[in-house]
């Protein structure tokens, strides 16, 4: 549970402060020659709007101990970190297809063994 937990934080506490820094410094996210726009400051807020209340309610399943609860937002913030390398991918960004491709294999590594644990310890 604790490699678990720990995967699973820091994974949403990055998201959770991209999607700030896109909120405060909309340049950092944007490719170098991209200038930001309201349209961008409005992705940044739904970006925001998703990862900071993931990253809330995660922090709590962790803090309350809640191997269920943990083993799902781990997968789902997986899932998202697979998509966002997809997205990197798409745009030829190396730096943002690696790093969010390497944690989505960490987290979903965490989870595998996380259920395998929850599974050997109910038998």
């Amino acid at each position: 549970m604790r490699i678990a937990s720990l995967v699973t934080a820091m994974n949403v506490l990055v998201a959770a402060g991209f999607s700030i820094a896109g909120l405060v410094s909309p340049k950092s996210i944007l490719p170098a020659s991209y200038i930001p726009t309201e349209t961008s400051l409005i992705f940044a807020m739904y970006a925001a709007a998703r990862s900071i209340p993931l990253a809330l309610i995660t922090l709590i399943a962790i803090y309350q101990n809640w191997e269920p609860a943990v083993l799902i937002l781990g997968i789902l913030a997986g899932f998202i970190q697979l998509l966002d390398g997809g997205v990197g991918l798409l745009q030829h960004d190396p730096g943002k297809s690696i790093g969010p491709l390497v944690i989505a294999v960490l987290q979903f590594s965490a989870m595998y063994l996380l259920s395998r644990s929850t599974r050997s310890g109910a038998e």
